[in-house]
């Protein structure tokens, strides 16, 4: 009976390793690689040629000037401004949006009924989608006379009376728009990717991992803390990390509510610049091939380089961490 079996079945035909089919897969992947890499470092250079005028103008004083002066004749050109704003909207955006982050991702993980895991998530997932200037919009007419009325002025008046911290608390200025305002809009537009990443990877925990700590008695913080973040620490870095990428480099909205002072803020409650406000208010204007514009190119050079040295940072005390 096998042998009637085995005999009308058709033979099994064997690829050999290394045909047409694998190796086209393999160069497609590879090439897809390699234009990557290309495409990153196409963009540096860009960067950094269009850049070199105004780096031969003011010499590495530029990166620590606080001047903007576009006037003819006059024209002087610093990056240490928008610089700071940059990062400082971007760190206040990560204090305020992971804390928020992780209480959704807890949340829809451990304590959401399953009716309500979905709609939530889903809802999550639609705010990763809205338009930054339609944040940026809602954050000057909605957000900026809430932080002006019920934050900056109480707030502020009673914190700036501290000893030594006082004068960052400050509220000195009556505008609204401000470095504390933008690093809120910031942080809202941050929650929804840093909580997305957390609540997938919460989810590839073993459930006997987890299981197990409760057997032992623990609570659901002790099994989070205990099991949940060790195993997924590596993901949940990458999620923040992705989270502040997209801080350091958001435009319209920040442009909105920021105030585009150029002037170092001395309160979170001061108006400011960063580098993608400044380039995109200056960019316009500027005329082709002038310093203006090459000094606009070297911000955004200054800006990758930003970018690049916090990421590469970050990967760095991690694996110092795990060793």
């Amino acid at each position: 009976m096998s042998d009637s079996i085995n005999s009308t079945m058709p033979p099994v035909v064997r690829r050999k390793v290394g045909s047409f089919g694998d190796r086209l897969f393999e160069a497609i992947c590879r090439g897809a690689g390699i234009f990557v890499l290309l495409l990153l470092g196409a963009i540096i250079l860009t960067l950094f040629i269009g850049g070199l005028p105004a780096f031969r103008e003011f010499g590495i004083g530029f990166i620590w000037s606080t001047a903007w002066i576009p006037a003819e004749g006059r024209e002087q050109y610093g990056a240490l401004v928008p610089v700071l704003g940059t990062l400082i909207t971007a760190v206040l955006a990560i204090l305020f949006g992971v804390p928020v982050a992780f209480g959704i991702a807890f949340f829809l993980t451990e304590l959401a009924p399953p009716w309500l895991r979905r709609p939530v998530g889903t809802a999550i997932e639609l705010l990763a989608a809205v338009p930054s200037i339609i944040f940026g919009m809602w954050g000057l007419f909605v957000l900026v006379p809430v932080v002006q009325n019920y934050i900056q002025l109480p707030f502020g008046e009673a914190l700036g009376a501290l000893p030594l911290v006082g004068a960052i608390f400050a509220s000195n200025n009556f505008a609204g728009t401000s470095i504390f305002a933008a690093s809120l809009v910031l942080a809202i537009m941050i929650v929804p990717f840093i909580a997305a990443t957390m609540r997938d990877v919460f989810l590839t925990v073993p459930p006997v991992y987890k299981e197990s700590a409760y057997g032992l008695g623990a609570t659901r913080w002790e099994v989070m803390k205990g099991v949940v973040l060790p195993y997924t620490r590596i993901s949940v870095v990458g999620g923040i990390m992705l989270g502040l990428g997209r801080a350091l480099g958001e435009t319209m909205a920040v442009t909105f509510v920021i105030g585009n002072a150029n002037r170092i803020a001395t309160s979170i409650f001061d108006p400011s610049t960063t580098i993608a406000s400044v380039v995109a208010m200056e960019f316009p204007e500027s005329l082709m091939g002038s310093v203006k514009q090459s000094s606009l190119l070297a911000l955004g050079f200054l800006l990758f380089v930003i970018s690049f040295v916090v990421l590469a940072a970050s990967r760095w005390l991690l694996r110092s961490r795990l060793k």
